[in-house]
This record gives structure tokens, sequence and C-alpha cells, in this order.
């Protein structure tokens, strides 16, 4: 593909459009990348959840080594370095919601969880200290158990601040969610995110 139209199509990455699946994306994927395990999943609609059927959801296991004192401070320079400027420390939210203003990367500072994807009866991850969940727009989450010491850093496209929802979207934001500019690299390793998060 020229330079060009790989730039145009990169561009036309969106968040969802019913009925247009990939079969590959549709089971689990674990797959090495830059040494990191990764798995990925496509979440479809579920009840008021819209989660994102287009963009898969990445669970990236050892996404970082932690050393030090400060572990949550090594996360946010990885985010940093690959375009995704971290918001904020803090945990997961222990109902279901999602963000249509957002893509969210979500690094795991301190402790272990349990995170529920998808919104009720989703699919359940199990996070511990140096994990990553890299979020589409629209993907349900919820925290449904966490150790003491949970930290998690969260961090966002440049140029993108959260909202936080929970109903069903308006036409308004589906629009919006549709809109949302694609991020330019993966907040983990650096690479570009069109090989798991392919072309419209």
């Amino acid at each position: 593909m020229h330079k060009i139209a790989r730039e145009r199509a990169l561009d036309r990455r969106c968040f969802l459009t019913a009925g247009r699946q990939d079969s590959r994306a549709e089971a689990s994927i674990i797959r090495q990348r830059r040494g990191k395990l990764m798995q990925s999943f496509i979440l479809q609609p579920n009840g008021w959840v819209p989660n994102n059927p287009r963009l898969p959801v990445l669970v990236y296991k050892g996404a970082v080594e932690i050393t030090g004192d400060d572990p949550a401070s090594l996360i946010e320079a990885v985010f940093r370095r690959n375009g995704w400027p971290p918001q904020w420390r803090n945990g997961v939210y222990d109902f279901h919601h999602y963000h249509s203003t957002a893509h969210e990367v979500l690094g795991f500072a301190e402790g272990r969880g349990r995170i529920l994807l998808g919104g009720p009866n989703g699919r359940e991850v199990t996070v511990e200290q140096g994990d990553a969940v890299l979020l589409p727009t629209g993907t349900g989450h919820c925290r449904m158990e966490a150790s003491g010491d949970f930290l998690v850093v969260g961090a966002y496209p440049a140029g993108q601040r959260f909202d936080i929802c929970r109903q069903a979207p308006t036409p308004e934001a589906r629009a919006r969610m549709e809109r949302l500019p694609f991020p330019d690299a993966d907040p983990v390793t650096g690479d570009s995110l069109a090989e798991v998060w392919p072309p419209a």
C-alpha cells in the first residue's frame, strides 16, 4: 500500500460499525510483542454497554518491569514516552462504566485485582503489578476485587480526556465515539497499533 493511502486508512480507524467484524479478531489471540505477552479479544455490545466490536481489548502481562519504590512513575514514563499522557493514579471504579470520549490504558502499579470487562456477565481478567490493559472507547469495565495496595495509572492518547458513562450511549455519544481520533502508537510497546487495531 502506498504511504499516503496507508495514512488515510489509518485515519479511518474508528469505534464500531455494527455487522463489520474481523473473524480473526473474534477469537482470543496470545502473541508476543517486544517480549510482552499480550492477549487480544473482541467484546460485543452487551445490554446498555456498547463495548467495541471493531477494536479488540489488549491485555499485557508483565508490561513494565517494576523496580524501585515508585512503580507508578515507571508505568507513567512508558505511557508518556509512547504518546499516552497519564492523567491519574487511583483504582478502578467498582461499578460498570465506559468512556465515550477516549481510548484508555490502565497500568497496574501495585497489588492485584480482578476486573470485569464488557459489562455485566462480561469477561473477567486478573491483573497484577506490572500488567496493563488497553480499552478501546466504549469498553465496559468494573473492579470486582482488589488487594489493599491496589494502585492503577490511567492514561489516554494526547488530547483525549475521559468521561464516565453508565447508561446506553445517546446518538450524540455514539457519533462522538465513531469520530474519536485513532492513537498513533501502542501505549506499552510504542509500536504501531495497525497490526492489532486494523484499519476500517
